[in-house]
């Protein structure tokens, strides 16, 4: 049977418990058409990079099927029906990937930079605990006018 990844975002005022509830929807219509999930990831609420029907945030997640096409057809009619879905997305793959998809490895790096101190390299914003400004000084003094401030501007030559 083809193998899909599938992604949907619910609306940002929807609880985690109405999340998990609509996955668990989804879920059963595979199941019942015949298919098989083989995994399926909850990325959590997300910021989105532009606004979809006046939501600025959404759960995301991520369903890994294997199942025949009439499926994916079935689950993509029902989520445009459901007003707690705002996207969704479903792409053919020839396998599914093993252990957890890029976003979680994103999400656990992310954990660890956040975990280590300033002078380890996390928190981005500190600027405390940098070696390369050492000697940096705010103040340059003066400022010098340019050699070449009191030189004409050169004519253009047709």
């Amino acid at each position: 049977m083809p193998l899909y990844e599938h992604v949907f975002l619910a609306r940002q005022d929807a609880s985690a418990q109405q999340v998990e509830e609509l996955t668990t929807q989804i879920t059963g219509v595979i199941e019942s058409l015949g298919g098989k999930v083989a995994k399926t990831e909850s990325w959590g609420l997300r910021s989105l990079t532009y606004r979809m029907n006046k939501n600025r945030k959404a759960h995301f997640v991520l369903l890994n099927i294997d199942g025949p096409a009439a499926v994916v057809a079935e689950i993509e009619r029902q989520e445009r029906i459901n007003e707690d879905v705002i996207r969704y997305l479903t792409v053919r793959v020839d396998e599914h990937e093993e252990g957890p998809s890029a976003m979680m490895r994103k999400a656990d790096r992310d954990r660890e930079r956040d975990d280590r101190g300033p002078r380890e390299g996390g928190f981005r914003g500190d600027r405390e605990g940098r070696g390369d400004r050492d000697g940096f000084r705010g103040d340059r003094g003066p400022r010098r006018p340019r050699e070449d401030a009191d030189a004409p501007a050169a004519a253009v030559e047709e």
